[in-house]
């Protein structure tokens, strides 16, 4: 069974989360949506919605689980038994960020990372860049799913 776990904060859940997901589905017999949690980290969501965020988006899609976790990526796959994680990359340098963890998550556990190119027309879109627009009040909706505009 090839199972994936596609970390991450989901700060909130934009398309280009989405864009990933979708793409890697046929790649993949399970794949694990897993909210990193981190005490010191000051989110813009709570984890309750983070979690609804991705549990109503795929709601009607077997293949997927949401789980959170602490601690080491690869020490969660471990504990699912999870022999990839999934990435995706927008630019150049995620490329280089990714790699260099991709090559300690592989040295540490031997668990592969598996990237997908951003789909054309979502390089743009991240958490961060979602989070500023919603900070200042601007038009966010372009860039989340139905259920994030809601909010």
């Amino acid at each position: 069974m090839k199972k994936a776990v596609f970390p991450g904060s989901f700060d909130p859940l934009t398309l280009g989360h989405t864009d990933i997901i979708d793409r890697a589905l046929p790649l993949f017999d399970e794949i694990i949506l897993a909210i990193g949690t981190n005490s010191s980290k000051k989110y813009m969501f709570s984890l309750e919605e983070r979690l609804h965020f991705l549990k109503e988006t795929y709601k009607n899609e077997p293949k997927l689980r949401v789980e959170t976790y602490k601690g080491l990526t690869v020490e969660f796959c471990k504990s699912q038994n999870a022999g990839f994680i999934l990435r995706g990359l927008r630019n150049a340098q995620d490329l280089e960020f990714e790699k260099a963890i991709g090559q300690t998550n592989y040295k540490m556990a031997g668990i592969e990372s598996v990237f997908l190119i951003s789909s054309s027309g979502k390089s743009h879109i991240s958490s961060t860049v979602v989070r500023d627009v919603i900070h200042h009040g601007g038009n966010y909706e372009f860039m989340v799913p139905d259920v994030v505009r809601k909010k």
